[in-house]
C-alpha cells in the first residue's frame, strides 16, 4: 500500500511542477487543416471557349475523374437518362475520338455506292433506271458475300470483349490500390493516436506514463503529414510529368518542413522516400515495440499499392493482341461496306447502306475506344481527390485525445489543475484498496 502511495505521490509532483506536463489529453490538438493546392477537375469542360482537344482525346482525360455522391446516384438512376444519353450523343468524345475511323468507312460505303452507279447504272429521282455512266468491260460492279462476316462476327465479339474486360480489370485493380491506401491510411493514423505513449508498460498501481501534450501534438501532426505525404507523392508519380509538378512542389512546400520537403522532391523515386519518412515517424512514437509493428504492416501494404501500380502503368494489354484486334476491326469495317451493298438494294441507289456503315462502325470502334481509354487507369482515377480526403482523414484522427481520459481527464497546467488532479488519484487508489 505505501508503494502505491509512493508512487502517486511520485507522479503528483511531476505533473505539478511541468508547466508542459499532463496525464492524458482532454483538449483535441488542432492539425493545420488540410489545403486543397491542385483542383480536382471532375466532368466535361463548363467553359465552351475551350479547344476542341478539351473535349475529347488525351484533354478529356482529366474531366473523367468523377467522384460520385447520394444526388448523382439518383441522376444516375433517373428513367429520363436515356433520353439524356441521347440527346448528348453528338457532345461524346468517344464517338468524336473514333471520328476519323468512322469517316474512313463511310468514305469507302460511299466510294461503292458511287462506282457501282457509274458502272452498273443508277435510279433518277423520278425512279427511272438510267444505264451505267462508265462502258467498259473491266470495270464491274465491286461487292462481296456476307457469309465471311458473318463466321467472322463471333470472334471479332470475343475479341473485343476480352479486350474491354481486360482494360477494365486493370482499372478496378488501380481504383482497389486506392481504396487500400485510403483504408489504411486511416488505419496507420487510428493505431498511432490511440497508442502513443505506450512506450512502457503501466506500473503496478495503474498509473500512466506522463506525456508531454505538445510533444503529442507534434508527433502524431508530423506522423500525418507523412503519411499524405507518401499518397501525394504517389499520386505524382503515376500522373504525367507535366500534369501536376508545379502544384505537387507547391504543396509539399506548404506543409512539410523545408529540409524534409527538399528531399522528396529531389528524391529519384519520391514515394520511396516519402515511405521511408513515415518508417521513421513510426520508429520515433513512444509506444511498445510490438504496437509499432502493427503500424509497420500498413507500410507493406503501401509498398504492394505502389508496386501494384507501376506494374499497371509500365505494362499495357500485350501488343501484339490489342494491335491484331484494331486491325482486324479496322479491315472487318473497311470491308463491310461490300457485303452490305446487296442487302441495301431496296434503297435508292443502295444509299442506305451509308448511315448503317456508320452506326456500325460508330458502335464497334467505340468499344474498341473504350476498352483502349480504360488501359491506363491513372489519369482517369480522381487520385487527387483521394490525396486530399486521406489528409483531411489524417488530420482528424490525430487531432483527437489519447486513451487516458477516461482515467486522469485533466491537463495539468495551474495549482488548481493538480489539485483536481490530486483528487482523481485519490479516489482511484481508494477504489483498488
Amino acid at each position: 500500500m505505501n508503494s502505491r502511495w509512493a508512487v502517486a505521490l511520485s507522479a503528483l509532483a511531476i505533473v505539478a511542477t511541468s508547466g508542459n506536463a499532463f496525464v492524458s489529453v482532454n483538449r483535441s490538438p488542432i492539425a493545420t487543416p488540410m489545403t486543397k493546392t491542385t483542383v480536382l477537375r471532375m466532368g466535361p469542360p463548363a467553359d465552351p471557349s475551350l479547344p476542341v482537344t478539351e473535349q475529347y482525346g488525351e484533354g478529356s482525360r482529366k474531366y473523367r475523374r468523377t467522384v460520385y455522391n447520394h444526388d448523382l446516384w439518383v441522376k444516375h438512376r433517373s428513367p429520363d437518362r436515356f433520353f439524356s444519353n441521347l440527346q448528348t450523343l453528338v457532345n461524346s468524345g468517344i464517338y468524336k475520338q473514333v471520328g476519323k475511323e468512322v469517316a474512313a468507312t463511310v468514305g469507302v460505303a460511299s466510294f461503292v455506292c458511287l462506282w457501282n452507279a457509274l458502272v452498273g447504272g443508277y435510279e433518277g429521282f423520278d425512279g427511272t433506271m438510267h444505264d451505267s455512266v462508265i462502258h467498259n468491260a473491266f470495270f464491274q460492279v465491286v461487292g462481296l458475300p456476307m457469309t465471311p462476316f458473318t463466321i467472322l462476327t463471333p470472334s471479332l465479339g470475343l475479341l473485343l470483349v476480352f479486350r474491354t474486360n481486360s482494360s477494365y480489370t486493370r482499372w478496378d485493380e488501380a481504383r482497389k490500390f486506392w481504396g487500400l491506401n485510403i483504408n489504411h491510411t486511416r488505419d496507420l493514423c487510428r493505431m498511432a493516436t490511440s497508442w502513443y505513449g505506450y512506450q512502457l508498460p503501466k506500473s503496478k498501481d495503474g498509473l500512466p506514463p506522463v506525456i508531454d501534450p505538445v510533444k503529442r501534438e507534434e508527433d502524431l501532426k508530423h506522423l500525418s503529414l507523412c503519411t499524405w505525404a507518401f499518397v501525394r507523392s504517389m499520386k505524382r508519380h503515376l500522373s504525367p510529368p507535366g500534369e501536376d509538378e508545379e502544384d505537387f512542389i507547391a504543396e509539399l512546400k506548404s506543409r512539410l518542413p523545408a529540409e524534409q520537403a527538399e528531399k522528396v522532391i529531389a528524391a529519384a523515386h519520391r514515394p520511396n522516400r516519402a515511405l521511408y519518412d513515415l518508417s521513421v515517424a513510426i520508429e520515433k512514437l513512444p509506444m511498445h515495440f510490438m504496437r509499432k509493428n502493427e503500424i509497420n504492416k500498413n507500410l507493406s501494404i503501401f509498398e504492394d499499392t505502389l508496386g501494384g501500380s507501376e506494374r499497371l502503368l509500365s505494362s499495357p494489354v500485350p501488343l501484339f493482341y490489342s494491335r491484331h484486334t484494331a486491325r482486324f476491326l479496322s479491315t472487318w469495317l473497311l470491308l463491310l461496306p461490300f457485303a452490305l451493298y446487296e442487302p441495301f438494294k431496296g434503297s435508292w441507289n443502295h444509299i442506305s447502306m451509308i448511315p448503317a456503315t456508320a452506326f456500325i462502325s460508330l458502335c464497334l470502334f467505340g468499344i474498341e475506344e473504350l476498352a483502349t481509354q480504360l488501359e491506363e487507369p491513372f489519369t482517369i482515377l480522381p487520385m487527387q481527390g483521394f490525396c486530399d480526403k486521406i489528409g483531411s482523414n489524417c488530420d482528424e484522427i490525430v487531432s483527437w485525445s489519447g486513451q487516458y481520459d477516461d482515467e486522469f481527464p485533466v491537463i495539468v497546467k495551474t495549482f488548481e489543475d493538480s489539485e483536481r488532479l490530486w483528487d482523481r488519484v485519490l479516489t482511484k487508489f481508494r477504489k483498488s484498496s
